[in-house]
């Protein structure tokens, strides 16, 4: 044997894949790269090296070439983030949305540069294919966060609706400034407060909104003095002391 071949990488043995597990094994060669490059940096080569196949073999599964690479990654990642929405309805509620925010944040997390090209928008590949997807996985949210509200059976109210879908805009602009500000503050003290602005957004609706005053007087008794509503209220209250001065006086 000579020394150049003693020193020469073993040859990796091409196995062949069925159709789908071929499929599957592209797309995650695409998402592994698309979590941290903006798409439109991303070619058809890095992601045939990744899955170690040829660039032909990409084009072969996905002829549309990055584009339609892009949008079925995206499908594929937009299922999983719906995904993290999905809680047993079993707990408390603010317990159950707490658990919500943690996979999420993760997800946030491992798809960082990926997830912010994402939500901005603006890359070359962005499409009114890549936006509708986008806008499946706010839907689906909004309505996984309805069912542990105690919505999910009949449709809900435009006053109650309009709340959760404006809870789940904060949640996506609070996830792009926490990846601008380096990941801070910790993802436990952003996932806490997420969950206090869910409780403040509601209680507030609830004040001239008789159904999300109903949707409250229904929770409240599933909460516990040391879940997340019980601890926002040992917090509020002294603060709520000092606004005593606006109450209307007895006549």
């Amino acid at each position: 044997m000579t020394p150049a071949a003693a020193s020469a990488p073993p040859a990796r043995a091409y196995r062949r894949l069925g159709v789908e597990e071929r499929r599957t094994q592209l797309l995650g060669a695409a998402l592994t790269l698309f979590a941290h490059r903006a798409p439109d940096e991303v070619s058809l080569d890095e992601v045939a090296t990744v899955a170690g196949v040829s660039r032909p073999l990409v084009y072969r599964y996905f002829p549309g070439g990055r584009q339609q690479l892009y949008e079925a990654a995206l499908r594929s990642a937009a299922e999983k983030l719906i995904l993290c929405f999905s809680e047993p309805p079993v707990g408390p509620p603010t317990e159950r949305v707490t658990r919500v925010l943690d996979r999420y944040l993760a997800f946030v997390d491992e798809h960082d540069t990926g997830f912010s090209a994402l939500l901005r928008g603006g890359c070359v590949v962005e499409t009114s294919r890549t936006s509708a997807i986008v806008d499946e996985v706010r839907r689906a949210a909004a309505e996984q966060i309805l069912l542990h509200l105690g919505r999910g059976g009949a449709a809900p109210g435009p006053r109650l609706r309009m709340m959760v879908r404006t809870w789940i805009a904060a949640v996506e602009a609070a996830s792009l400034i926490w990846l601008d500000e380096g990941k801070q503050p910790a993802a436990a003290e952003l996932r806490d407060w997420l969950v206090d602005q869910l409780i403040m957004l509601l209680a507030a609706t609830a004040a001239t909104d008789p159904e999300a005053a109903s949707t409250v007087a229904a929770l409240l008794p599933l909460e516990t003095a040391g879940g997340p509503a019980g601890r926002l209220a040992q917090r509020l209250i002294p603060v709520l002391g000092e606004a005593a001065h606006l109450l209307p006086e007895d006549g």
